[in-house]
């Protein structure tokens, strides 16, 4: 009953989709904590609207001005050397809001993402508000753990469990985690909607971005195996069983 209610729940929240701007978001970033002084170095973006997916996506390298742990070069390969020429934050600060403000944000694990966006802003020191203000903000991390209890929920096991490739996913990417979590998202609440016949027939193109393949697309037809003789024999027989014992049979005209 607990899951029943809770698929209920996402179902509903999906129906509410329908009629609002989502940005599916990711970071990666020098460190885990940004009370130590930690910053973002990748933003990465795919918008939905409708609950589809539109191409028009945000992404950018950050220059730190600061080393990025092992640990962390270690999880997404991005290197100092590599972030010595990109912008500042300050630099895509107004634009990354601007692109952001008023969507419902879909993020897994919101609040390490969130904390180092608000960190950022802050720093600024130009008024920026917490995102709460001016976002929505939608955790899968928890809507999985809420619909999965008890089993692994990162972005790879979901991807497992919803038959979605993330093959090329050999590390970290904001851009790429955020284009995987936006068909995962899609598939824990329910699929995308019918295709809107009025828009243009290149669509199908736009829902490839970032080289992800939906495997429900390319399988071939399902093979429908009947029971054998001595396998529809041996129901009947249990059904006999079922009905002996004073139970009911759904199976069985009355």
């Amino acid at each position: 009953m607990y899951n029943k209610v809770i698929i209920e729940r996402y179902q509903s929240q999906a129906k509410f989709d329908m009629a609002r701007r989502q940005i599916v978001l990711d970071t990666e970033t020098t460190g885990i904590d940004p009370k130590q002084g930690h910053r973002i170095i990748e933003i990465g973006c795919v918008e939905l609207i409708n609950r589809r997916l539109t191409g028009n996506n945000f992404h950018v390298y950050i220059n730190p001005q600061r080393s990025i742990e092992e640990e962390a070069i270690d999880v997404h390969g991005i290197t100092n050397e590599f972030l010595r020429d990109k912008p500042l934050y300050r630099d895509i600060a107004q634009e990354f809001f601007d692109y952001i403000k008023g969507a419902e944000l879909v993020i897994h694990n919101a609040a390490f993402d969130v904390g180092h966006m608000d960190n950022e802003f802050a720093l600024l020191n130009q008024g920026y508000p917490n995102t709460h203000e001016y976002c929505q903000v939608l955790d899968t991390l928890k809507m999985a753990r809420d619909l999965h209890p008890g089993q692994k929920n990162n972005l790879d096991a979901l991807c497992r469990r919803y038959d979605i490739d993330n093959a090329k996913r050999t590390l970290h990417g904001a851009l790429l985690d955020s284009e995987i979590l936006a068909d995962v998202y899609l598939a824990m609440t329910g699929g995308q909607t019918k295709l809107n016949l009025n828009q243009n027939k290149d669509d199908d193109s736009e829902q490839q971005t970032g080289g992800i393949r939906r495997l429900n697309s390319e399988r071939a037809p399902l093979v429908v195996l009947r029971a054998n003789d001595a396998e529809q024999s041996a129901h009947e027989a249990r059904l006999d069983l079922v009905n002996k014992e004073g139970g009911h049979c759904l199976w069985r005209a009355e």
